[in-house]
């Protein structure tokens, strides 16, 4: 099976036990920055806990660190309930 960068399987770590052996870690925690059209006030910042906020230009970028793809489509989902418009994610490399 091949894995492709950005895949669900992407996040998963193997890491070697003191013995040699392999063992599996699950999903490392990731840094994310996520850009969103107009200003948010406090109200609405209040939906994403554990982020911070930047207003850049017209746009506010939210940024933090999520523990795994499950955190990354809640706060989505969260953007879209919103009716936040979505203008960018990047997710940057581990650490």
């Amino acid at each position: 099976m091949a894995v492709h960068p950005g895949s669900v399987h992407a996040l998963y770590v193997d890491a070697v036990s003191d013995n040699g052996a392999r063992a599996h870690r699950g999903p490392q925690p990731r840094h994310y920055e996520i850009r969103v059209r107009g200003h948010l006030g406090e109200t609405i910042m209040a939906a994403f806990p554990g982020l911070s906020a930047q207003v850049r230009g017209e746009d506010t970028v939210l940024t933090g660190m999520l523990p795994d793809e499950a955190a990354l489509y809640g706060v989505l989902a969260e953007i879209e309930a919103l009716r936040l418009e979505l203008l960018e994610l990047r997710r940057f490399p581990p650490r």
